[in-house]
């Protein structure tokens, strides 16, 4: 049930592991971004997803909030399989 919930989300929800890879990727992230839940996993969310002009600030936030430190209302700019810019409030 909590899986169908996830991937039926009518919202992104993607999430990283401690390493930074992604090892959670929903239909509506997949439906935003153009690269499927295959495609997405495993793979480092801020290199291979995030535009290049964010590539530090988005690592410190995502290593923040690993550490429990919380970041409200960011700003994602997300590279689109198509090259095409998604942005998206974190």
């Amino acid at each position: 049930e909590l899986r169908q919930l996830v991937d039926t989300a009518n919202a992104p929800i993607f999430g990283i592991d401690v390493d930074g890879n992604v090892n959670e990727w929903n239909d509506k992230t997949a439906e935003i971004t153009g690269f499927s839940y295959e495609e997405a996993m495993s793979r480092p969310l801020v290199s291979t997803f995030i535009v290049a002009k964010l590539h530090k600030s988005v690592k410190e936030v995502m290593d923040n909030a690993l550490k429990g430190i919380e970041t409200s209302n960011y700003e994602l700019e997300f590279s689109t399989k198509s090259n095409e810019i998604r942005y998206l409030l974190v």
